[in-house]
């Protein structure tokens, strides 16, 4: 450091600029050289240095470079300059003033910090961006964590500062912190709670963005939009925003549809009540016309119009092209009620996305009733006041 203040004050002083007298003016002279040489070598790293990095990183293969060499970070590392050079060139302007030298040593110094944070944030954000574009880590709730390891960035830098404008080492300054560890702990306990909540979410692969879940306990039922560190955003289908603190998901229970569409198949559900009164066994005639219009497979034994229909609906869903007949697919009575016989019809539809699959949802039930009058059968249904007007 010594030998290249005393080179760049041979040079200056080669060049006319002479700071042995101690005066102010040759020392706006060198300030202003100084100043000048700083803003030549951030335009020289702008429109030199940058566009060739840039070149470089077009050129490969790999496109996790162009993150790293765009213009942001390229600025932000820029700004490292103007402080080391102000560092190394203000002793040639005030050498003769250890007091006041120092003095611009420290806002050097801090500068230099301040810049050095802003540049690591930048390049904890091109990571981020890099890790959205790879197809293992873009659905991983990342988030999170870059934003802890940026927070981690900031404390860092906020103890070098104040080790540096109370003449302290930084060490010295995290032990008289740990003192007060309980209350940082108290004021960064939600932050803290995330990272970790974070880390198990991502090791364990229980959430994504992009995810459907339900969680009735906070009115969240949609697609995760944001995995943060202090907050999970989920968009729920009436278009509404609901926020979820990460730790609740670790700790408490929800519903994660994903699962459905990895496996391919949306499940349907649902059950048409048969009056008990029409279930009888067909009669010769019922069961050569169902087997006239296809309804009935070919067999020789007596057959009830309830089984029937059943076999006829089975049959009709392993060969629907929008049913997936490699998962599970049954047509099956409950638990007689008193409202009925419960009918259901179980299995699981390609259409994932709502309004497709509440339309083949509707249409399977709508064929259902329908069908029901070909088989002698009838859906139970609670008299209502008319009803019981008419037959009065």
């Amino acid at each position: 450091m010594d030998n290249l203040n005393q080179d760049l004050t041979s040079l200056l002083r080669r060049a006319g600029l002479d700071n042995s007298g101690g005066e102010w003016g040759s020392r706006i002279l060198l300030v202003a050289g100084i100043v000048l040489i700083c803003y030549l070598a951030v335009k020289l790293f702008r429109h030199l240095v940058t566009p060739a990095l840039q070149r470089i990183s077009a050129q490969t293969r790999t496109m996790w470079d162009d993150h790293l060499f765009d213009d942001k970070v390229l600025h932000a590392a820029c700004r490292l300059i103007p402080p080391v050079l102000l560092y190394l060139l203000l002793p040639l302007a005030f050498g003769d003033d250890p007091s006041l030298l120092k003095l611009l040593h420290k806002g050097c110094s801090i500068y230099l910090i301040v810049v050095t944070i802003a540049l690591l944030n930048t390049f904890l954000s091109a990571l981020y961006d890099i890790s959205n574009k790879h197809e293992t880590l873009r659905d991983r709730p990342l988030k999170g964590i870059y934003q802890m390891l940026k927070l981690v960035t900031v404390s860092v830098g906020i103890v070098l500062i104040i080790g540096i404008l109370i003449d302290r080492n930084a060490t010295s300054i995290l032990a008289g912190l740990g003192a007060s560890a309980a209350v940082l702990m108290l004021i960064f306990k939600d932050s803290i709670l995330g990272l970790v909540a974070g880390v198990q979410l991502s090791a364990n692969d229980m959430l994504r963005p992009g995810d459907w879940i339900t969680m009735s306990k906070y009115g969240a039922d949609g697609y995760v939009i944001e995995v943060t560190l202090t907050t999970v955003k989920v968009q729920n289908f009436d278009k509404t925003i609901t926020t979820i603190p990460p730790y609740a998901l670790v700790s408490d229970s929800f519903q994660n549809w994903r699962g459905m569409r990895e496996c391919g198949g949306r499940r349907i559900k649902r059950s048409v009540f048969i009056d008990a009164r029409t279930i009888r066994r067909c009669t010769p005639e019922e069961t050569a016309r169902l087997r006239e219009t296809g309804y009935l497979a070919d067999t020789s034994q007596e057959i009830v119009n309830l089984q029937a229909l059943r076999e006829y609906l089975a049959n009709y869903l392993r060969n629907c092209p929008d049913v997936r007949s490699d998962l599970m697919l049954m047509v099956r009575t409950l638990q007689p009620t008193s409202e009925g016989v419960p009918l259901e019809f179980y299995c699981f539809t390609r259409h994932f996305e709502w309004i497709p699959y509440e339309a083949f949802q509707s249409a399977l039930t709508d064929r259902v009733l329908t069908l029901l009058p070909e088989f002698g059968l009838q859906a139970f249904q609670r008299p209502a006041g008319t009803d019981l007007h008419e037959r009065h």
